[in-house]
């Protein structure tokens, strides 16, 4: 936890820049597929209930328990494309899509700043070259397979979820979209998983380097002895 924030604070435009281009790609990713592949898009719009959602939290009417049940559930705003017999298309970002969007961005952000402070004592301390290397591929793997594999609600496809990849196909049969929907799924989490063991990873590297060099900074800083 050291090293990364080290990294975080040391790489804030790194870090911030990172999250905001992971969210965007998140959440407009989907549309952009559909309207490349389907027909473009043409409409946009927040949900217009969310104005009644405070009071709807704390309404002694609904059980609470009900309540939680839908937060997750509560679409935040949608993309959608109409056709002459309805909507052709609709992509919705619900609170739960929001929160994993949210926690795949940060793990990507603090990834990529470790990855450059790792990169820059590499050339300060002779670390093996190498390390950076493969840590940037496995970040750009990582982010290829997250944002072309990962899940988003899809209005009137059959299924909740997606994988973006998948989009384009939302005519298959519903056993190929449930199947699709399970790769999506599994791919998610194989994304957190793995930026999740690179944080760590390099986070140590980072916090075991400024330790070593406040070791040495130490030293040279005593008397000799004679």
């Amino acid at each position: 936890m050291r090293g990364i924030g080290a990294a975080v604070r040391g790489r804030p435009a790194v870090f911030g820049t990172a999250v905001a281009g992971a969210l965007a790609v998140s959440v407009l990713l989907p549309p952009l597929v559909l309207s490349m592949a389907r027909k473009p898009c043409d409409y946009f719009t927040l949900n217009p209930w969310l104005a009644a959602l405070p009071h709807y939290l704390v309404s002694a009417d609904v059980p609470l328990g009900q309540r939680l049940a839908f937060l997750p559930n509560l679409a935040l705003f949608w993309f959608s494309s109409d056709n002459p017999w309805g909507v052709e298309w609709g992509v919705a970002v619900t609170v739960a899509d929001l929160l994993r969007f949210l926690a795949v961005a940060l793990l990507f952000g603090a990834y990529l700043a470790l990855w450059v402070e790792v990169r820059d004592r590499i050339g300060r301390a002779g670390w093996p070259a190498g390390t950076s290397r493969q840590g940037g591929l496995a970040a750009a793997l990582a982010g290829v397979l997250g944002f072309s594999t990962g899940s988003c609600s899809v209005m009137g496809c059959g299924a909740p979820v997606m994988p973006v990849l998948g989009l384009a196909f939302t005519g298959l049969a519903s056993g190929t979209i449930k199947l699709l929907s399970t790769v999506s799924a599994i791919a998610t989490a194989a994304v957190v998983v793995v930026l999740s063991l690179g944080v760590g990873y390099f986070g140590w590297l980072v916090d075991a380097a400024a330790r070593s060099q406040a070791r040495g900074a130490g030293g040279a800083g005593r008397p000799a002895t004679s």
